[in-house]
């Protein structure tokens, strides 16, 4: 019995250990925030990764158009409210930079839409099967958005001259945008199509929504696994994000060096990419000046940095960058549906 009251009396006084250690934990600080900030971000992102999919998605079924705004209207409120944790947490400064980057990486995101409504008309993927390919597109985006930030962070960090490399970098993009005509994508000379085609067994059709299956080989007879055209899609959405990443994730640098603000405004920006798609895939048509407006606003971005080192500013002030962005944005949008207005009467 005494051995008994002696172990009870060891345990107790070993939980007042065990939570500093939690504290000490929670509060230890990863790319400059408290581990605690980061856990409540990926946690809501995983819930509503497995609301998403395992409770609204478990079937296969095409999404509609009002069940893709339901789906977006949500997400942009999620994100917009994010922006109250972050001022509630930080500050108002850090709320205003994360909803410009937020509004920002919404916009540049779209452009990914034009290109993921080529790449799933290209593999014939069915409409019923096209939200199973972006959730899985989202979790790799996730991950590699996660690698490029980190290090643009730790660039940062150490040479802080490298941020006017990022807006000069900017700059030339947009103007390139300006000048530059329309290229379609030709995704049958697509190098790493070309590659997988040689190297693995690939499907001719897509027979369900699995990215692999096992069939009877031509030659033997025994069973071996194929590639499905869904996983080629999946691959070149994910080639495709590698390559926006090249200009959002700077362009969010220019308006924030923090990398919570920078991958917490990505996140929740692509989040609900995935379900505006389905709404906007049959209404790309209407944006046609959007191209115009998303480069106007990168050479905006870029010009920041240099705008605040001839003013002597320690920064681009944060509630301009975000009401300007507004106007160009706004501008673009407006002038588009107004020329396409012809468009719009046809089709109703």
């Amino acid at each position: 019995m005494p051995s008994l009251v002696a172990h009870d009396i060891q345990a107790a006084l070993r939980i007042p250990q065990r939570i500093e250690t939690l504290d000490v934990l929670l509060f230890s600080e990863f790319l400059g925030k408290p581990l605690w900030l980061w856990a409540i971000f990926l946690a809501l992102v995983i819930a509503l990764l497995v609301f998403d999919l395992g409770i609204l998605n478990r079937e296969d079924h095409e999404i509609g158009v009002g069940e893709s705004l339901r789906l977006s209207a949500l997400y942009i409120a999620i994100g917009i409210g994010f922006s109250g944790f972050v001022w509630f947490t930080l500050d108002g400064t850090s709320a205003t930079e994360y909803l410009t980057a937020f509004v920002v990486e919404k916009t540049l995101a779209l452009d990914n839409v034009f290109v993921i409504a080529l790449i799933f008309g290209f593999f014939a993927v069915p409409r019923k099967y096209q939200h199973r390919v972006l959730f899985w597109g989202i979790l790799g985006v996730i991950l590699l958005r996660g690698l490029m930030i980190g290090l643009g962070a730790t660039l940062v960090a150490e040479y802080g001259w490298i941020l006017y490399i990022f807006a000069a970098f900017l700059i030339f993009t947009g103007i390139k945008m300006l000048v530059s005509k329309d290229k379609e994508m030709n995704l049958d000379q697509n190098p790493v199509v070309n590659f997988m085609r040689r190297r693995f067994r690939v499907t001719d059709e897509i027979e369900s929504h699995d990215f692999f299956v096992r069939k009877p080989d031509p030659k033997t007879g025994k069973l071996v696994r194929y590639v499905t055209p869904l996983f080629l899609a999946l691959v070149v959405i994910e080639l495709a994000d590698v390559v926006f990443a090249v200009d959002s994730v700077p362009a969010v640098f220019s308006i924030t060096t923090d990398p919570y603000i920078v991958y917490t405004s990505n996140i929740f920006a692509i989040l609900g990419l995935r379900a505006l798609y389905f709404a906007l895939a049959a209404i790309l048509h209407r944006f046609e000046y959007l191209k115009q407006a998303l480069a106007v606003l990168l050479v905006f971005i870029g010009s920041k940095i240099f705008i605040a080192h001839f003013m002597g500013w320690e920064k681009f002030p944060a509630i301009w960058s975000l009401a300007i962005t507004f106007v160009i944005l706004g501008a673009g949008i407006f002038y588009s549906l107004w020329r396409t207005r012809d468009q719009a009467h046809a089709t109703g």
